[in-house]
């Protein structure tokens, strides 16, 4: 789940197939009344909205089964840019440590976490005491899109298992046991809630909502680097998922009932499956 902007959200639903009526007219002639129409092959009512927190971890992590090419060069997109921040791993972690003893460096887990977690109940705190159902949306939002997040940071983190700039001077150090730096959970977090944060609500304060958002997100990125926590590749990778993450979630959220989708899909038909591509025309 690596790309920035996947917003290729399909839901499907199934019913039984409609059939047309008599006009049900005691004087009507046989010509005049209607035909029953055959039943098509497979269903044609109308898709229905599935929700639900099981239903959007569904879709979610079977989500690149639905990506179209557009969602495809995203993916790619974002691979290229942490491809391109690892080459500057080494020269970041110079930086922030500036001659120190890496072990002294206080990496606090709890106190990086501090900013994402106050505007989290800040905004949920804030919907609460005005009962406002829009501020409860996006709070929730934000909670479902950083979770997610973290679920596919953790799965990375133990597949890849990186040990971080408090652990080695070494940027390639993959696949080492105890390694855990990348991605970095913190960054994924807090750019899956400064997202939503930005992108939701009105426009009338996009652009503050914009700066306190993706501000949340490369902040606690900085923090992570300045605590030799992660590497910079690491808050890349983070700030990726997380980003992708809460695009999910607002289009589950706020967009699940627009028929936007593109892309192949199966279909369950009769005795199979049937292969189809689905476009929006507009």
């Amino acid at each position: 789940m690596l790309l920035p902007l996947i917003v290729a959200i399909v839901t499907v639903g199934f019913g039984d197939a409609a059939w047309s009526q008599t006009s049900g007219q005691p004087s009507a002639e046989p010509s005049d009344m209607e035909v029953p129409q055959p039943a098509p092959p497979y269903p044609t009512e109308q898709p229905t909205k599935r929700s639900g927190l099981l239903t959007d971890m569904e879709l979610y992590f079977t989500s690149p089964l639905r990506w179209n090419a557009q969602d495809w060069a995203w993916f790619g997109g974002a691979l290229a840019f942490i491809g391109a921040t690892h080459g500057y791993d080494s020269q970041v972690r110079t930086h922030f440590v500036n001659g120190r003893n890496p072990s002294t460096i206080n990496s606090d887990d709890a106190q990086d976490a501090v900013p994402m977690v106050a505007v989290l109940l800040a905004t949920w705190g804030t919907a609460l005491f005005f009962n406002d159902s829009d501020g409860r949306r996006e709070a929730w939002t934000m909670q479902e899109a950083a979770g997610l997040g973290t679920i596919t940071v953790y799965a990375l983190k133990y597949i890849v298992r990186r040990e971080g700039p408090d652990q080695t001077s070494h940027v390639n150090e993959w696949f080492q046991s105890g390694g855990n730096s990348f991605p970095s959970a913190h960054t994924s977090a807090a750019f899956a809630i400064g997202t939503v944060l930005a992108e939701s609500g009105s426009d009338d304060y996009r652009w503050v909502r914009r700066v306190l958002g993706y501000g949340l997100g490369i902040g606690t990125a900085v923090l992570r680097l300045k605590h030799n926590a992660h590497w910079l590749s690491d808050t890349a990778a983070g700030a990726a998922v997380g980003t992708a993450s809460a695009h999910f979630s607002m289009n589950r959220n706020y967009h699940a009932d627009e028929d936007t989708s593109s892309g192949l899909m199966l279909v369950p038909v009769d005795r199979g499956v049937m292969l189809t591509y689905r476009v929006s025309l507009k």
